[in-house]
């Protein structure tokens, strides 16, 4: 099969690269223009750019899809399908009726679960069991395509983002190769998605990273896990912020304080905290200009006596 292969960040190197490895041809890899970063602002290619460098790739990074230019360069390759992993944009109709047995998308989610942007991090934030990965023909709507295959992803406990990131990325690789070989062979069929039991994985936004104390200790410590390690949940000590990367739910059922308070922390360096039902014990923070570190390093020359209310300037 002749692959345009469309992605830009990290979750779509191991399907680019099994791709590459396959008896099939990717003709082009097409992502996002090169971005200014770091304080220097010094242009950055993405991921998927510098992979496809090493692997001698042809690289297409238009500024906008729906334009003459960009569907007729695609069309000259003339490509059986067209895989988009995390790409970052809608694809127009004009190009999505391109390639011969249309355009497969990689999705971090069983659809039609977590339509969206956001699909592992709003998993552990919804403290679910069980994740997943599927392909699908992409139509105009968002992750609404006919699905072509899935694949369940039990979860543990203390998964985090970039644990359930990197473990469904791959799994996402090979269930694109299994895809596009058994479309290659006729052997998959396309199923219309139940769109009664969709649920949706919007964009995170700045206030999503806020640790609401008056939740309960589970749902907490799933914010933490789920915001880890990007961007990270945060809370306020003393007019600064206060990111926590890591937790440990004590009790989910006691109530003796405020939401907030700490409770002791203790000779052995422990930070725990009153949630609104059970306390959690926070592992691993980062105060505001400061490094990642675990609690005991943290309370070494700093004061956090017991009665401080987090979550208060």
């Amino acid at each position: 099969m002749r692959i345009v292969f469309m992605g830009s960040p990290d979750f779509a190197i191991p399907s680019l690269r099994i791709l590459a490895e396959s008896p099939h041809k990717v003709s082009m890899v097409i992502t996002q223009p090169d971005k200014p970063r770091g304080r220097g602002k010094i242009l950055a290619s993405t991921p998927v750019k510098k992979l496809a460098n090493i692997l001698g790739i042809p690289v297409y990074q238009p500024e906008k899809l729906a334009s003459e230019e960009v569907i007729n360069k695609i069309k000259q390759i003339e490509p059986t399908v067209i895989v988009v992993v995390a790409y970052g944009k809608i694809l127009p109709r004009e190009l999505l009726d391109i390639p011969g047995l249309g355009c497969v998308n990689v999705h971090a989610s069983l659809l039609p679960k977590y339509r969206g942007s956001a699909p592992i991090h709003r998993a552990l934030i919804n403290g679910e069991e069980c994740s997943g990965v599927s392909t699908m023909l992409m139509d105009t709507g968002m992750d609404t395509g006919n699905v072509l295959l899935g694949k369940k992803v039990d979860l543990n406990e203390d998964d985090t983002a970039g644990v359930l990131h990197d473990r469904l990325a791959e799994e996402g690789a090979c269930l694109l190769l299994d895809t596009l070989d058994g479309m290659e062979k006729g052997e998959i069929s396309s199923t219309p998605q139940n769109d009664s039991e969709a649920t949706y994985a919007p964009p995170l936004i700045r206030e999503d990273e806020i640790i609401d104390w008056g939740k309960t200790a589970l749902e907490v410590k799933n914010k933490v896990r789920g915001l880890n390690p990007w961007p990270g949940a945060r809370t306020v000590h003393d007019g600064k912020v206060l990111k926590v990367w890591k937790l440990e739910v004590l009790d989910s059922n006691d109530v003796t304080s405020t939401p907030g308070t700490v409770l002791e922390p203790g000779n052995k360096g422990d930070i725990i905290v009153q949630t609104g039902v059970g306390t959690v014990r926070i592992l691993e923070l980062q105060i505001q200009g400061g490094k990642k570190v675990n609690a005991s390093d943290f309370l070494r020359g700093r004061s956090l006596p017991e009665g401080t209310m987090l979550g208060r300037s």
